[in-house]
C-alpha cells in the first residue's frame, strides 16, 4: 500500500509532478503568430526555447507548448504546420529542462509527434473527443488535461448558453474523465479543466470560479487557466492582456486556496509568488 504522502506525487515513465506544497504552475508557451496574449512573441523557435528555459528557472512545474491559437474566432491550423512550429521547441526544451513538457493540442498526429520529440503530457481543449487521442494517452501512459469548451474556437463566444453552467461543465468533465479511465488512463493522471473563456460569458466564468471547489470535490485534480483572459479585462478595464497580471493574480490566489492543483500562467515568476503566499496562509 502506498504511503499517504505519496498521494501528492504523480509519477510516470516520462515525468514527475509534486503537489506536496499545493498548487503548481503550468507555463504557457505559444509558438503561434496569433494567440490572444503573446501571439507572435515566441513564434521564432529560438525565442520560444529561451522563454521555456526562463519559465523553468522562474518556477514552472510544467511547460505547455501550443502551436495553434484557440482564442475566440481563431481558425484551425494544419497538422503539418503545428508540427513544424512545435517539434523543434519541444525537442530542445526536453533536453534542457527537468520539468515535463506538455503539448497543447486536440490533434492526434500532433500529440504523437510531440511525445516522440520528448513531450510528457497532453493538454486537450476538446477533452479527448477523438477516440484515437484517448488511446494514444493510454498507450503512452502520459497525463492528460481534459478541458470543457462549448463549440469550437471559431464560434465558441457567439452567445454561449447554459441552464446551469457549473453543473453542466462538471458533469461533462466527469463523463470524459471516466471514459479516459475506461481506455486505460490512470485516474491520478487525469486533470479536469472547466475551460474559463471557452464558450462562456463573463457571468459564466465568475460562476465557475466562485464554485471551483465543486470541481475539486470530484476527486480528480483540477487545472484552471485564467491568465490574462478577456473576462479580467472586462472587470478591470485593462484592454491589453499583458496589463492583466494583477487581475490574474486574484484568480490564482482563489484557486490555490480552493485546492486547485495546477494553474496555467503566462507570468510564471509572479504567479509562483502568489501561490507561495496563498499556501503559507492556508497552512497557518
Amino acid at each position: 500500500m502506498a504511503k499517504k504522502s505519496d498521494e501528492n506525487i504523480v509519477e510516470w515513465p516520462r515525468g514527475r509532478l509534486d503537489f506536496s506544497a499545493g498548487c503548481i504552475i503550468m507555463g504557457v508557451l505559444n509558438v503561434t503568430p496569433d494567440s490572444f496574449s503573446d501571439g507572435g512573441q515566441f513564434f521564432d523557435a529560438g525565442r520560444a526555447i529561451e522563454q521555456g528555459l526562463k519559465m523553468a528557472r522562474d518556477g514552472a512545474a510544467i511547460i505547455d507548448v501550443g502551436a495553434e491559437s484557440t482564442r475566440p474566432g481563431s481558425e484551425a491550423v494544419s497538422t503539418h504546420e503545428q508540427i513544424r512550429r512545435a517539434i523543434p521547441v519541444i525537442q530542445a526544451l526536453a533536453k534542457k529542462v527537468h520539468v515535463p513538457i506538455s503539448i497543447d493540442t486536440y490533434n492526434r498526429e500532433v500529440a504523437q509527434a510531440a511525445i516522440g520529440a520528448g513531450a510528457a503530457m497532453i493538454n486537450d481543449i476538446t477533452a479527448l473527443s477523438d477516440e484515437r487521442m484517448v488511446k494514444l494517452a493510454a498507450e503512452q501512459q502520459v497525463p492528460v488535461v481534459l478541458m470543457h469548451m462549448q463549440g469550437m474556437p471559431a464560434t465558441m463566444q457567439v452567445e454561449p448558453k447554459y441552464d446551469d453552467v457549473v453543473g453542466e461543465v462538471r458533469q461533462f468533465l466527469l463523463e470524459r474523465a471516466k471514459r479516459a479511465e475506461k481506455f486505460g488512463v490512470p485516474k491520478n493522471m487525469i486533470f479536469i479543466d472547466p475551460g474559463i473563456g471557452f464558450g462562456k460569458t463573463l457571468e459564466h466564468n465568475l460562476l465557475i470560479l466562485r464554485n471551483i471547489h465543486r470541481f475539486v470535490e470530484t476527486g480528480y485534480r483540477v487545472l484552471l487557466g485564467s491568465s490574462r483572459k478577456s473576462f479580467i479585462g472586462a472587470i478591470t478595464g485593462k484592454k491589453r492582456p499583458a496589463d492583466r497580471i494583477f487581475g490574474t493574480a486574484a484568480t490564482v490566489a482563489l484557486c490555490a486556496a480552493a485546492g486547485v492543483s495546477i494553474v496555467r500562467a503566462h507570468d510564471v515568476a509572479e504567479m509562483v509568488d502568489v501561490i507561495r503566499v496563498a499556501g503559507a496562509i492556508e497552512k497557518h
